[in-house]
C-alpha cells in the first residue's frame, strides 16, 4: 500500500483543496492530511485561521477520500513524516517549500520520499486568501 501526504492549513476548505487531495490520492492508496497547529499558522502567516485547529482537523476528517487526517507537531514539523512514513509526499503549488531542501532533511534522517507538486486548481477563485478577504 502507498501511503501520499499532503500538508496544510485548510482553514476554509473550499474546491482547490479537495482539488489538491484528489491529485495526490492519484499517487497511492492511502491519504494521509497533516494539519497545522494553530501556533504554526500564526507563525508561518503571521496572522491565526479562522478556526482553530481542532475544527480544520475535524473538517478535513469529514472528507471522504482523506484516509487519516491529524495535526502537525508544533517544534519539529518534520516529525509527523518520520511518524507516517509516507511513500510519496505532495505540495500544493503555492507552498513555499523547497522542495530539494525538504528531500536533504528527509534523506539526513534515513527517509527516502518522493516529493511531487501539485496543481492548483481555478486559483483566481479557489484560494483561501481570496475566499476570506469575500467574507470579511
Amino acid at each position: 500500500m502507498k501511503k501520499v501526504m499532503v500538508f496544510g492549513t485548510f482553514d476554509i476548505l473550499h474546491k482547490g483543496h479537495e482539488d489538491y487531495f484528489k491529485q495526490a490520492k492519484e499517487y497511492g492508496d492511502f491519504l494521509i492530511v497533516i494539519v497545522a497547529k494553530d501556533e504554526n499558522v500564526k507563525y508561518l502567516k503571521s496572522q491565526s485561521s479562522h478556526y482553530n485547529e481542532k475544527k480544520r482537523l475535524h473538517n478535513v476528517q469529514e472528507i471522504s477520500i482523506v484516509d487519516k487526517a491529524r495535526l502537525g507537531n508544533i517544534s519539529d514539523r518534520l516529525k509527523v513524516i518520520e511518524e507516517e512514513k509516507p511513500d510519496i509526499i505532495c505540495l500544493g503549488y503555492d507552498q513555499e517549500v523547497n522542495e530539494a531542501e525538504l528531500s536533504s532533511k528527509l534523506n539526513k534522517r534515513g527517509l527516502n520520499i518522493i516529493i511531487k507538486r501539485m496543481n492548483g486548481f481555478k486559483i483566481n477563485k479557489y484560494k483561501s486568501s481570496i475566499l476570506k478577504e469575500k467574507r470579511s
